[in-house]
């Protein structure tokens, strides 16, 4: 893997996981994610990872006893939505579901010129898979 340089800017989401290696590898298939950058703990256990998918960074840390940021239940209810903007929204949300996410909403097209559905990753996640169809109309 190799990286050059890049200062991060903006707004980059950090996914605290269980289980930071089965989150990176879902995100790989799902997403079609790239690796960035790798710290392990002495176990192998992530510690935190940086990918990039498409023109987006993203974390994936793991839980720390001494961090005081906790994985969402698996069940769909966290207050977080990361909302994901592919080419596809179908083709992504099928790949999301062979790797492992639970579909919450099918994907239909939605007022606000997008084509979107929802899916819960493994470790509860709630991410809403968008295409843009046509250009959000502006508030007047």
């Amino acid at each position: 893997m190799t990286q050059t340089f890049q200062p991060f800017t903006g707004v980059v989401p950090m996914l605290i996981c269980r289980d930071g290696a089965a989150e990176v590898e879902f995100c790989i298939r799902a997403f079609g994610a790239v690796e960035l950058s790798r710290r392990a703990a002495a176990d192998g256990a992530v510690v935190h990872v940086t990918l990039r998918i498409a023109n987006a960074l993203l974390m994936v840390h793991g839980e720390v006893p001494s961090f005081p940021s906790q994985a969402p239940a698996d069940d769909g209810s966290s207050p977080v939505v990361i909302y994901l903007y592919v080419e596809d929204a179908d083709a992504t949300l099928a790949r999301a579901m062979a790797a492992g996410a639970r579909l919450a909403l099918p994907a239909v097209d939605a007022p606000w010129g997008d084509r979107v559905g929802r899916i819960v990753d493994a470790e509860g996640h709630v991410w809403n898979v968008a295409a843009q169809r046509r250009p959000t109309p502006s508030a007047a």
